[in-house]
């Protein structure tokens, strides 16, 4: 544990993920360090920024509280709200900015399990909304959702993320109004994307640009294309595709009929994916099934919303305050994603997807007001506390089910709740059937 007014400055074991030299280098680099030792330095504000993310259902005083709980004996500040605020105005968005830069990134060995494809890091990138209070001041750079029944009531955020599928780590990210659309956003994330990557995405990033854009990093693309986009054909693969051509970049195209069948029925969907991987040697069916791996970045967005806001607004009333907030949150996500997949580290029978993530925040929280596994003993041990409960706590291994989509609210353009009875009913098993499709492109 630090001493004297940096004592509070810690989030328990995850310090050892985010440790005092990392913050203060990001408090170096941001040239936010504190000129004098006050009652909240600097780092001990990271950290309480960091915690509150932990904790999102309390306020600024109430996470202090936790970060204090577990230091009895010593003699530590006890600010008002205003001085949190004040401390977290002083500190910006730099900082936070330049600790998720060290902490990005896949967070795996080449032998981890279910991260690698062929040799090639299976990564996904899409987007998803957040919501910030609704004041004058986030107003003037973020705006309401729209729809056909009075929109949202909150100012949104957008996030776009590019996440390695295999830990559900992040990779990289970028954020702001949502009047800049999802493809914009892409060509921030590029620089992240190198050779031996394989990209997975939905048809919203199929643009022709975007696609030579993907295809210059050197990094290989997997991405659904619309069935009635024209693809010509230029060659025929032996493993029922053909290869077609998008601009200048040559790509493979598979044309594929999904079927879900469960006890209720079935219901089928024509699938058409674009690729530029061209081995003949690859069967297209092996690709097909590849493609479904695009799911994890969605249970990663399910994590940063659901179970670690619980669905909540964002606390910042400012745009400077939510780009703080949500790099905070970007971080302590990561942290937490770093824990499970060291937990599963050298577990060739383990896959990180086993992790419970809400095993992992938990702990994380019992260790944060425990102020335990601050700083490691002697003999490191990468596991620690939040390790050992993801271990004993294993999800089992993910079944083959289904369940149809609805939502609550009634902008989206799903089925709600409660339009016509309609309720998510329990995953029914599933069996899923392929069929390649031959070509009827001219």
């Amino acid at each position: 544990m630090a001493g004297g007014r940096f004592a509070p400055g810690h989030v328990g074991e995850l310090t050892q993920i985010v440790p005092f030299d990392m913050v203060d280098a990001a408090l170096a680099e941001a040239g936010a360090a504190q000129k004098r030792v006050r009652d909240l330095p600097s780092r001990v504000v990271v950290y309480l920024l960091l915690a509150a993310a932990l904790f999102a259902e309390l306020g600024y005083p109430q996470v202090w509280t936790k970060m204090i709980a577990g230091l009895d004996g010593l003699a530590v500040a006890t600010p008002t709200a205003g001085a949190l605020a004040q401390a977290r105005r002083r500190i910006g968005v730099a900082p936070l900015r330049a600790l998720f830069d060290l902490l990005r990134g896949p967070a795996a060995g080449r032998a981890t399990t279910g991260v690698y494809w062929r040799g090639r890091l299976v990564t996904a990138i899409d987007g998803t909304m957040m919501c910030c209070p609704d004041t004058a001041a986030n107003l003037r750079v973020y705006r309401r959702g729209g729809g056909h029944h009075g929109g949202t009531g909150y100012p949104m955020i957008r996030v776009l993320a590019l996440v390695a599928c295999g830990t559900r780590t992040i990779i990289d990210a970028t954020f702001g109004s949502t009047s800049v659309g999802e493809t914009t956003y892409t060509h921030h994330l590029l620089g992240a994307l190198r050779r031996g990557m394989i990209l997975l995405a939905d048809r919203n990033f199929a643009a022709k640009d975007l696609i030579a854009a993907v295809a210059d990093t050197g990094a290989e693309l997997l991405i659904r294309v619309k069935t009635g986009r024209t693809l010509p054909v230029c060659r025929r693969l032996g493993n029922g595709s053909y290869v077609s051509r998008i601009g200048a970049v040559e790509v493979q195209v598979i044309n594929c009929e999904i079927t879900i069948s469960t006890e209720a029925g079935h219901r089928s969907e024509i699938y058409r994916l674009i690729t530029t991987i061209l081995d003949p040697d690859i069967p297209a069916i092996e690709i097909i099934r590849l493609y479904r791996e695009r799911w994890e970045i969605e249970t990663s967005f399910l994590e940063l919303k659901s179970t670690i806001l619980g669905g909540r607004v964002l606390r910042a009333k400012t745009p400077v305050g939510v780009d703080q907030e949500v790099y905070a949150l970007l971080n302590t996500y990561q942290a937490l994603r770093i824990a499970i997949a060291d937990a599963t580290i050298g577990r060739l029978d383990l896959d990180p997807d086993r992790g419970s993530f809400t095993i992992a925040l938990n702990a994380a929280r019992d260790q944060l007001v425990q102020a335990a596994g601050v700083i490691a003993e002697t003999t490191i041990d990468l596991v620690g506390v939040i390790g050992h409960r993801i271990l004993d706590n294993r999800m089992p291994g993910r079944r083959q089910r289904t369940n149809p989509r609805v939502v609550k609210r009634a902008i989206s353009k799903f089925v709600a709740k409660s339009a016509t009875g309609r309720v998510r009913a329990p995953s029914r098993r599933a069996t899923i059937t392929i069929n390649i499709l031959a070509s009827v492109d001219p």
